[in-house]
């Protein structure tokens, strides 16, 4: 295996401030194929992604979920890595996702943002629902997963291959999450880092409607 054996996959909306930063540490580090998949940005997302050195597709349509369902088609990469764009995650932690896929020790790695929360980077409502919400997911599923909404993750392309994904919005973590459970695959958890957003960054997800729709998932699934 080589970092050319990873694809580094970046979901984007109006994220031009951070965008060019999250590429050029990951290709400092040697990852060569980055993927942006751009929910119809209205700034400068797209052009910083290319000239930072990111191949960028723009989805069809709209949602979170729908962009990653179209992406994971695009994806040759025996290794899928995805991270947020707006600079929330550490690009310099992508090995202690990609350690344990690599090593065959697990199909799917979720990054725990409780591991090492920075000050500021939830807010307390947010904060309070995530934790209902993975509160939730134990109790139904009786599995000790503490961060079912991470943004951040590393796939076998094989594992990504088994998941039934049709989710459009930010309940496809929690799909992702929940349907890797009941196909058996071998999922860990991983403290990472968590920090605020890069200055002119805004969150897309809103804690009330999302988060109904996010229980409800976890409920239906």
């Amino acid at each position: 295996m080589t970092l050319k054996d990873v694809c580094i996959l970046i979901p984007t909306l109006n994220e031009e401030d951070a965008i060019a930063e999250v590429i050029d540490e990951f290709r400092a580090m040697g990852f060569e194929d980055i993927l942006v998949i751009d929910g119809h940005s209205c700034d400068r997302t797209r052009e910083r992604a290319r000239a930072a050195g990111a191949r960028v597709a723009v989805q069809s349509g709209k949602g979170k979920g729908q962009a990653l369902n179209e992406a994971f088609d695009l994806i040759e990469s025996d290794y899928i890595v995805m991270i947020d764009g707006d600079g929330t995650y550490l690009p310099s932690e992508v090995h202690l996702l990609l350690d344990p896929v690599l090593g065959g020790k697990a199909d799917h790695v979720m990054g725990n943002r409780f591991g090492n929360l920075q000050k500021g980077a939830l807010t307390r409502l947010n904060s309070v629902g995530n934790k209902l919400i993975n509160f939730f997911f134990r109790l139904i599923y009786d599995v000790p997963l503490n961060d079912i909404l991470t943004g951040y993750r590393a796939f076998t392309r094989e594992s990504v291959s088994r998941l039934d994904l049709s989710m459009t919005g930010f309940e496809i973590e929690t799909e992702m999450t929940v349907d890797s459970v009941k196909k058996g695959l071998n999922i860990a958890e991983v403290p990472i880092t968590y920090q605020s957003r890069s200055r002119g960054t805004r969150t897309k997800l809103n804690p009330f409607m999302d988060g109904a729709r996010i229980i409800v998932t976890i409920y239906r699934m």
